[in-house]
């Protein structure tokens, strides 16, 4: 059977196979085709987009939800709220990374939306990216090295989300990471999943092509962008890089590197940490093995970043 046939035909049976009561939908290309996938059920969607800060997706979620059918529920939490959400992230996660923090915390508040909303489940498009070479980073790795590239990644992943929903009682269903799909995914040469599309080198060019003229082309020709830009999670960096003056940083960071031997890089990583502190108290270090520079933590093989702390390259 043709590959793109064959995906297709998976992917169908695994949202079909699947107990869905709702979809968190971003507007990028992998939720909107679960979305897509599951229009004659008429689930409800669910987005964030924040209030107090820039965010991109709005305007692709309503595309998306209206092409499926959906009724589209969009959380907008003010800073307040999103500064509560990091404590409960930190709290869910047990680390304190801040790109982690600031894209799950996306996920913590539409999983969050969901459960207010009455869902027992909802689906994500977790997995694409890693399968299908979503990543830029993916999109600009030699074709004769994306294969193992790909390999690993799928070896490594892990979803926020996930945790996140068991934490809330709230069932993630994500459709791209059922083994049909992984062994289809798994299977694809490199030109099939990075090339020229739109004008522009992209990923997951199976999946647009598999899908073009089914969900809307803007979504379709989309470059991938995190969570935390679509959603406005990111302006929390500059939120709190303005709130904590330098003395208090230096100061801070000074008094947690000679208590509790860790290396804090940014003022928003110093947030984050103090919140991982009122949880858990200071990390364990690892005892033997490879550990991170900054938190000594132990790092999984294949990481080549620290899950704790987020350091990067380690």
């Amino acid at each position: 059977m043709d590959p793109a046939r064959l995906l297709h035909d998976v992917l169908r049976k695994a949202c079909s196979d699947a107990r869905i009561e709702g979809v968190a939908l971003s507007g990028g290309l992998d939720s909107t085709i679960i979305s897509h996938m599951l229009r004659d059920r008429r689930l409800p969607a669910v987005a964030v987009i924040s209030r107090d800060f820039v965010a991109t997706d709005l305007t692709y979620c309503q595309a998306a939800a209206a092409a499926a059918g959906m009724r589209l529920s969009v959380a907008m939490p003010d800073t307040a709220e999103l500064l509560e959400g990091v404590s409960e992230t930190v709290r869910m996660l047990g680390c304190f990374g801040e790109s982690t923090i600031r894209n799950a915390l996306v996920m913590y508040v539409a999983i969050s939306e969901a459960k207010r909303l009455g869902m027992a489940s909802l689906a994500t498009g977790d997995g694409a990216d890693e399968l299908f070479a979503g990543y830029g980073f993916l999109v600009r790795t030699d074709p004769a090295a994306l294969r193992a590239e790909l390999d690993r990644l799928r070896g490594i992943m892990r979803f926020s989300s996930h945790t996140i929903g068991e934490s809330l009682g709230v069932r993630i269903e994500s459709p791209f990471l059922h083994p049909d799909v992984v062994r289809v995914a798994s299977s694809l040469p490199p030109s099939q999943l990075v090339g020229e599309y739109g004008g522009t080198q992209a990923g997951k060019l199976i999946l647009r092509r598999l899908f073009e003229g089914e969900i809307p082309q803007v979504i379709v020709r989309r470059p991938k962008a995190p969570m935390q830009d679509g959603a406005g999670t990111a302006g929390l960096k500059d939120l709190l890089e303005s709130l904590i003056t330098d003395e208090v940083f230096a100061e801070r960071a000074g008094e947690i590197l000679g208590r509790d031997g860790i290396r804090i890089r940014t003022k928003e990583s110093l947030h984050y940490y103090e919140q991982y502190l009122r949880h858990f108290g200071p990390p364990e270090p690892a005892r033997g093995g490879r550990t991170c520079p900054d938190c000594h933590c132990a790092l999984r093989p294949g990481l080549r970043s620290c899950r704790m702390c987020g350091a990067f390259p380690v």
